[in-house]
């Protein structure tokens, strides 16, 4: 094992994996429909949907690139995630009442009901694409680089398998309740396990914030860089960051399908709240701690081994063992909420259209059967990532491809009642197509804006196409309008007759005043 862990830390770990295993095999048993495989049966409150949120958004990518990237260059990137609570709070006013009122299982669903059947495919394909190929093999090939810093001798394919089975085989059969009864846990070790490793970290330095300070260079702590710099300029904060974080938690599958599990809409909006409040904790223990790093561990040539040498350096004995656990447990939640996610767009986008007189138990059947042939697909594509070198980094932007025109068929798309199918359809195309020439010219480095910056631009394109394209063709109908674009009651449905504590608009306002509070202190 390379004498980097005891055998402590590795029962530790054994002890973990046969829990997650344990709980998916119990919910397994009690999966009888295709709601209860894909939805969990519509029963998840408020704190179920949150922490799993939390967890299934927190992978190992994330918690290596945050240390790694405020070790190497400041903790800019880190408005990724104390900023999502911006996204999740327009989520809850208005996505969350749309898509709960519409009843849908898919978020493509929801573009065939307020455009039609071509919006649905395109965007119901490339989600799948992406997930499978990007999210789920990029998290299994990351998890798998962690497991071979620790155990030396696995190899990276055999590692890749061993994560993807386990996730794999609660998740086909227990559905999206054993993903987020198993999310909760992972949460609840991840977090625990961070917050452990940064108070040691912190101890080291004598609890001196002026030793960290001394050690980074200046500007390490400012979120607002220049218009030139390399991590995100910025003009990406209030254009890419947030367009993209408005994609990622209203409009990605993944994200938004344990919202739509919900038992009423008043849990699914405490929930979505919940989860911005969670998604502060990651500055705290994830990246800090990087920068941290610095005061005592100086000259580290990979920034993405800032948190393994935490880990082994800092951590006594059993500790090592938690927080490893909680790698993997981040590993767990990404894995299992992209493999549900993608076997319930495929079964209900492509399966159940062409199928008048399937079944229930058909359909649970035939969800269970692709989650275990996207889990080979994307176990067997995660070892070819090695062979991308840098270019994998530059995959990691091929979200900006086809974002844009996605935030503009939504974020638009509701507001804009004249929005038509034909708006919905060439936008998607011709916005697609310019997000893949702006990529393009990345790549041959012909394109110096930052990522962030183009997706703003390629969204300001395909806003203009969806609006001109929508005026030259016929209008939607009155019905489609009164059902699926945005009205007032929106705001105010299911909050009647709350006493103020359960007032989801209460709860904004204090997520919205902490996150204006960080900010200003690390401008």
């Amino acid at each position: 094992m390379g004498g980097l862990i005891s055998n402590i830390d590795i029962s530790i770990i054994i002890i973990y994996f046969f829990v997650v295993l344990g709980i998916g095999l119990w919910v397994a048993r009690k999966t009888k429909t295709s709601e209860e495989l894909f939805l969990g049966g519509r029963t998840f409150t408020w704190g179920l949907i949150g922490v799993s949120l939390f967890a299934s958004n927190v992978s190992t990518t994330t918690i290596m690139g945050l240390s790694g990237a405020a070790y190497s260059t400041g903790i800019a990137t880190s408005v990724y995630e104390w900023m999502s609570g911006i996204p999740l709070i327009i989520a809850a006013l208005i996505f969350v009442p749309l898509y709960l009122r519409s009843r849908i299982t898919t978020i493509p669903e929801f573009l065939s009901m307020r455009f039609d059947r071509r919006s649905q495919v395109f965007f119901s394909i490339a989600t799948i694409v992406a997930s499978i190929m990007v999210e789920m093999a990029g998290g299994l090939y990351a998890g798998a680089l962690v497991l071979q810093t620790f155990f030396p001798n696995i190899q990276i394919w055999q590692a890749s398998f061993g994560l993807a089975l386990i996730a794999g085989f609660y998740t086909a059969f227990g559905g999206l309740k054993a993903v987020v009864y198993t999310d909760a846990i992972q949460a609840v070790i991840l977090v625990v396990g961070c917050s452990v490793l940064t108070y040691m970290l912190f101890q080291r330095l004598d609890f001196s914030w002026d030793k960290v300070l001394e050690a980074t260079p200046a500007g390490h702590f400012s979120v607002v860089r220049p218009l030139d710099d390399p991590s995100l300029p910025w003009p990406g904060i209030l254009l890419g960051v947030q367009l993209l974080g408005f994609w990622y938690w209203s409009t990605n599958q993944y994200i938004v399908q344990r919202i739509l599990g919900a038992k009423d809409i008043k849990h699914a909006r405490w929930g979505v709240i919940f989860a911005g409040f969670l998604k502060i904790l990651p500055l705290f223990i994830m990246v800090i701690p990087g920068a941290m790093a610095i005061s005592l561990f100086p000259g580290l040539e990979n920034a993405d081994t800032v948190f393994p040498t935490l880990v082994t350096e800092v951590l006594p004995v059993g500790m090592i063992g938690l927080v490893l656990a909680g790698l993997i447990a981040a590993i767990m939640s990404s894995v299992d909420s992209t493999l549900n996610s993608s076997s319930t767009l495929v079964v209900i986008d492509f399966i159940k259209p062409n199928m008048s007189n399937i079944t229930e138990k058909q359909l649970k059947r035939y969800g269970s059967i692709t989650t275990l042939i996207l889990m080979v697909i994307a176990a067997s594509w995660a070892p070819m990532i090695q062979q991308f070198g840098g270019i994998w980094t530059y995959l990691q932007q091929m979200y900006s491809i086809f974002v844009p025109p996605v935030v503009v068929l939504f974020l638009v798309g509701v507001f804009y009642k004249r929005g038509n199918g034909h708006g919905a359809f060439w936008t998607l195309m011709i916005g697609t197509l310019i997000g893949i020439v702006f990529f393009v010219l990345q790549l041959l480095e012909m394109w110096s804006l930052h990522f962030t910056i183009t997706v703003g631009i390629v969204i300001a394109i395909s806003t203009v196409i969806f609006i001109v394209v929508s005026n030259m063709t016929a209008p939607p109908s009155q019905e489609v309008v009164n059902k699926y674009t945005y009205s007032n009651d929106l705001i105010h449905l299911g909050n009647e007759g709350l006493p103020w504590y359960k007032n989801y608009l209460y709860q904004i306002g204090l997520l919205a005043s902490i996150i204006f509070i960080i900010l200003i202190v690390l401008w």
